[in-house]
């Protein structure tokens, strides 16, 4: 990609990447602290629906439980029924042998057949209070059953009420941890944007004010063109000693940030909105990555530690020059440095 001779415009300074990056930061915090959140409230919904589950269960026995009841105190209500009528047939049975007998010598066969009659009303009357008895203690056995439960249901209560307890609690922790957490990335990430401050105001010193390399926002931006030839992702050897420059002023950053701050100085590769399908690169996509590539490679080939560099290609997707003209296309082929959080 050959360029033509064109006319400079100034540049000027564009902050806002920035803003959407920090943006960007405070919505992953809060999508994280979301996370925690709705994880903290699933555990809890877990805890309650097994008590939930199992205050059902007791409810449903208690229910089986009040209907066996009602049943044996029916049945107990028609054996006292035919106690009664016993009773009151026993009574008359008395009455009927007191006046049989007066007529003794006359009705002798009539008396033993009252007399086998009462016996035989005595003996019915025996079953009665023997079944009578059965049903009371029947009786006695389910409200015995009926207390323990409610003693179980009073202390599943108690537990589901220490639960919503617990839980509110724990909300209230992780509204703090989140203020917390909020105060300390937005401190980290002010004394970052003074390291990056200060790092470009090195590579400006170090470079010079050269138009070929600018500040952009956030970004340091080199033109690709400096670095590469056309269509190619091998370092040019006259723009070895800049990014020897540049090793140098990472070496003395990495010595400045405090230890605790997780940063890395991300290479971002950029290239214009002209195709290019060779076997070694099919796309823009392959062009823009083996170019940041290639200068993190370099970088630590100067001693920059490789877990403070990252490279990433952009293809032609992230103009920052709008139209089709030399001009436009030569800034959008560009290498972007980005000092961020890891």
């Amino acid at each position: 990609m050959a360029l033509a001779p064109s006319r400079r415009r100034p540049y000027q300074a564009n902050y806002w990447p920035g803003f959407v990056d920090m943006l960007s930061t405070l919505l992953l915090v809060v999508t994280f602290l979301m996370s925690l959140f709705m994880l903290a409230n699933y555990f809890v919904t877990q805890q309650t629906s097994g008590k939930d589950t199992m205050l059902a269960r007791l409810n449903q026995q208690l229910a089986q439980l009040t209907e066996l009841l009602a049943l044996e105190r029916s049945k107990k209500e028609s054996v006292e029924d035919n106690l009664a009528a016993l009773q009151a047939t026993l009574t008359d049975t008395e009455k009927e042998k007191q006046r049989l007998s007066g007529v003794i010598g006359q009705q002798g066969g009539l008396t033993q057949s009252a007399e086998d009659r009462t016996t035989r009303l005595g003996s019915e009357l025996e079953q009665q209070k023997h079944i009578t008895t059965d049903a009371l203690s029947k009786v006695e056995i389910l409200n015995q059953q009926l207390a323990a439960l409610r003693l179980q249901l009073a202390a599943l209560q108690e537990a589901l009420d220490a639960s919503e307890a617990k839980d509110k609690e724990s909300q209230v922790k992780i509204a703090e941890l989140g203020q917390r957490l909020n105060v300390a990335l937005a401190k980290k990430v002010q004394e970052l944007a003074r390291y990056r401050s200060d790092f470009f105001g090195q590579l400006r010193e170090v470079l010079g004010n050269r138009p070929d390399f600018q500040i952009v926002g956030d970004r340091f931006v080199f033109s690709s063109d400096v670095l590469f030839d056309s269509g190619a992702a091998e370092l040019r050897s006259e723009a070895q000693p800049q990014l020897e420059k540049l090793a140098s002023a990472l070496k003395e950053l990495e010595t400045k940030i405090p230890a605790d701050i997780a940063w890395v100085m991300r290479v971002d590769g950029h290239t214009d909105i002209n195709p290019i399908a060779t076997p070694e690169f099919p796309s823009n996509w392959e062009l823009s990555s083996a170019r940041a590539i290639s200068v993190v490679r370099y970088l630590i080939q100067q001693g920059v530690k490789p877990e403070r560099l990252v490279a990433a290609g952009f293809g032609e997707f992230q103009p920052i020059a709008a139209g089709d003209s030399d001009d436009a296309l030569r800034k959008n082929r560009r290498i972007e440095l980005k000092l961020t959080e890891r």
